[in-house]
């Protein structure tokens, strides 16, 4: 069966107040054999480089952009505690305005490794890449160290 253009088949759980959840975006794969088109919505999404994390509301957008570079990327919804700690550990200041902070996190490589199957197999089966749920917040705070 075909999907209608433009919905996504990936689905997140609406917080209570009815707001879009906070989806974090980890880029788990490098760039070689990646096609243009990958590469420029993993700089939209601003993961330039393998360990770099990402923070974003799960808008439809953000959400078909993620599906596009689902075979690159692993997401989940992060909590709160988990970004206060992202951002006081690994927040780093803009250049341009001192007040805020950069887009991105670069991470460390998760301590005890992605999964037993490795960064090419889909989390659903043991690997690393796909959606996560909210066992991402377990590999950030692997990756925080």
């Amino acid at each position: 069966m075909k999907e209608a253009k433009g919905k996504t088949n990936v689905n997140v759980a609406p917080t209570p107040e009815g707001q879009e959840p906070l989806i974090a975006v980890i880029r788990v794969r490098g760039n070689l054999r990646v096609s243009e088109k990958i590469n420029d919505t993993l700089g939209m999404l601003n993961v330039y480089r393998v360990n770099y994390c990402s923070v974003h509301k799960a808008t439809p957008s953000i959400m078909g952009m993620i599906k596009k570079v689902k075979d690159t990327v692993t997401w989940g919804e992060i909590d709160e505690a988990t970004l206060k700690r992202l951002i006081e550990e690994k927040g780093e200041p803009n250049p341009d305005d001192k007040k805020k902070t950069k887009s991105f996190f670069r991470l460390n490589a998760p301590l005890k490794g992605y999964g037993r199957k490795g960064i090419k197999r889909p989390f659903k089966i043991g690997g690393a890449l796909g959606y996560r749920g909210a066992k991402i917040n377990e590999i950030i705070h692997r990756m925080i160290h």
